[in-house]
């Protein structure tokens, strides 16, 4: 007995973004918790039986992670758990000063680095990542496809990416 369409393309579609969905929770949580974190987000998306429907099942995915995400923190909070312990990171923490500072300075860097970007470009991004729009919302309201949505946010955080990697 073969496996029904949708749940072949959904296979194809977990093998393709596997990788970066652990890398997403790996970046926010650890080595230790992404994998469990990852599973649970393929899970919860594919038990909500809207992969066929969606346009975008990349971002509907990512807006999937990140909520998995926002609910642990929530639960850690709720639980006194207020900043975990990170074994690989045992420095001391820089004095409050120096930490705004580095902050500022990571700041400025960021918007040197998107303003060669296009005015749309950066106006999409800034859309998505302080207004927390998705990419659908977006592609509605500036009238153009979510591919495009996706392509011009994955340029600017490839800028974005480049520099911090240069502050690290």
């Amino acid at each position: 007995m073969t496996a029904p369409a949708s749940a072949v393309a959904f296979d194809a579609f977990y093998r393709a973004e596997h990788a970066r969905v652990n890398g997403f929770f790996r970046r926010k949580v650890g080595r230790d918790e992404a994998a469990d974190l990852t599973q649970e987000a393929f899970m919860r998306f594919y038990g909500s039986g809207r992969f066929a429907t969606l346009e975008c099942p990349r971002a509907y995915l990512a807006t999937v992670a990140r909520n998995i995400w926002l609910n642990r923190i929530r639960q850690q909070k709720r639980r006194g758990i207020l900043y975990p312990l990170d074994e690989e990171r045992e420095a001391a923490t820089p004095p409050e000063q120096e930490r705004r500072f580095e902050g500022k300075e990571l700041r400025r860097a960021y918007w040197r680095a998107l303003r060669p970007l296009s005015r749309k470009t950066r106006r999409i991004f800034l859309m998505h990542r302080l207004r927390g729009m998705t990419y659908r919302d977006i592609a509605d309201e500036l009238g153009i496809s979510c591919k495009a949505v996706e392509k011009r946010i994955e340029r600017a955080l490839a800028r974005c990416r480049k520099v911090a990697a240069r502050h690290t």
